[in-house]
């Protein structure tokens, strides 16, 4: 049987090309032996608006939907979640691409398998000033409103938004960024003890939790760099990394 592949938190954006780089030889290459991709938030560093696209000074986001485009055309089921960056990626997005935009958490039943998707910044939950931000920039009232902004000036917002991130991102203990226990447990009982596989938290690894007396694995997926990608690949019996160069 073909794979299904999963990945997260690329971040692309004109400053990191080598990332691009990779990612465009993954979907040309690898992910095209798959039966479905997932991508589970953070495609994108940004994304202002599907409007971007129109945007011939963002020739990044017309090459990336680009190949996406090809790669369901070729005959690869597409899933894309919305992450902490680009949780504005819209209907417009998915049909230029062919990709199925996904809520957060999705069950997800394979071949061999069950696994609960998500992101995983909603189990950041000791974060309170970002769960504040997200619950606001999520409301559909603020997109709208913040959608009939000029592009020129959502970019400016979306620049400086990143920038206050970091900042915050130094100032913070780590494990305000990371999963919350409790939270993490709870959410495992309440999608019935199936695997869970997220990104966000840039911390790759496998986490085995006992819930209620039921062992439940979690998967954390890697962020990309310039050197390396990375992406979890189920071949209906096991879960595997595998390293994208």
């Amino acid at each position: 049987m073909r794979p299904t592949l999963f990945i997260s938190d690329l971040h692309l954006a004109p400053q990191a090309p080598a990332v691009t780089r990779i990612f465009l030889d993954f979907l040309r290459g690898r992910a095209r032996a798959a039966e479905s991709l997932f991508i589970l938030g953070d495609l994108f560093e940004a994304w202002p608006g599907d409007d971007c696209l129109d945007d011939p000074a963002d020739g990044l986001a017309a090459a990336v939907v680009a190949a996406l485009h090809e790669l369901v055309t070729a005959g690869v089921g597409l899933a894309v979640m919305h992450g902490n960056r680009d949780f504005l990626l819209g209907e417009r997005f998915a049909a230029a691409s062919g990709a199925r935009l996904l809520p957060d958490p999705w069950l997800l039943a394979l071949p061999g398998g069950e696994f609960v998707l998500a992101h995983g910044d909603a189990l950041c939950t000791d974060d309170r000033e970002y769960q504040s931000f997200r619950a606001l920039v999520r409301r559909r009232d603020w997109q709208q409103a913040f959608l009939a902004r000029p592009l020129s000036e959502r970019k400016a917002v979306a620049a400086a938004l990143r920038q206050q991130s970091e900042t915050a991102k130094r100032d913070k203990a780590q494990y305000l960024m990371d999963v919350n226990p409790v939270e993490t447990d709870d959410f495992l009982r309440a999608h019935g003890y199936v695997g869970l596989i997220h990104g966000h938290t840039h911390r790759p690894a496998v986490h085995d939790h006992l819930v209620d007396g039921i062992h439940v694995q979690r998967w954390v997926l890697a962020d990309w760099h310039a050197s390396r990608g990375e992406c979890l690949c189920w071949d209906g019996e096991r879960l595997t990394r595998e390293c994208l160069d």
